[in-house]
């Protein structure tokens, strides 16, 4: 009898770690596809709220995860290293260039907003967590809460002069592009000791 445990125990172990490693996998996968992640994360949000304003309910629910997302966006906008501490950007141009790097990386952000949005989607098809609350409140303190939030994170940006977006790698003309009878990076060169 201890033996069927014994295997049964190990069958379920080696079936989680199947499903983590696939898992796994599928995230390593979807990290190159940021606009699809993001439409997935949309999607997921508006299936959410289409579901609060279908069961007129929930609302604390929503603002719980209104200020989880406020609080992953403002992890995203900040640095890594406060520069208030130390200053490490560049004040002058002999300074030695340091990139922008996030306290909370796009890929992570992503998966902590996808995971609370469909956490909270589940939470709503439990009525323990439909607590009766006047929701227009609810509404106003978000909007103050989130607007005064902002106007700090945009200040602290103002005053360290940095920015936390940016839009891809730079582009050069013909980059790329091969010319030349060979196709390579050789072509016009003349070949010495022919």
């Amino acid at each position: 009898m201890m033996e069927g445990t014994d295997h049964d125990e190990n069958s379920m172990e080696q079936t989680k770690a199947n499903l983590r490693r696939a898992y796994q996998y599928w995230l390593d996968k979807s990290t190159i596809y940021p606009v699809q992640r993001w439409i997935g994360f949309l999607a997921v949000l508006s299936l959410f709220f289409l579901r609060i304003y279908l069961v007129q309910g929930y609302f604390i629910v929503a603002y719980g995860l209104g200020i989880f997302l406020l609080n992953n966006f403002i992890a995203f906008l900040s640095p890594l290293e406060d520069p208030s501490d130390d200053p490490t950007l560049p004040t002058t141009n002999s300074e030695e260039y340091k990139p922008f790097t996030r306290r909370l990386p796009e890929f992570k952000f992503w998966l902590v907003c996808f995971r609370g949005t469909t956490t909270s989607f589940f939470m709503t098809f439990f009525p323990i967590f439909d607590v009766p609350v006047f929701w227009p409140i609810l509404v106003m303190y978000f909007c103050v809460l989130f607007f005064m939030t902002m106007k700090k994170q945009i200040a602290h940006m103002y005053k360290h002069k940095y920015v936390p977006f940016s839009f891809g790698k730079s582009k050069y003309n013909n980059a790329g592009i091969e010319k030349g009878s060979f196709g390579g990076g050789m072509s016009g060169a003349s070949r010495k000791g022919i």
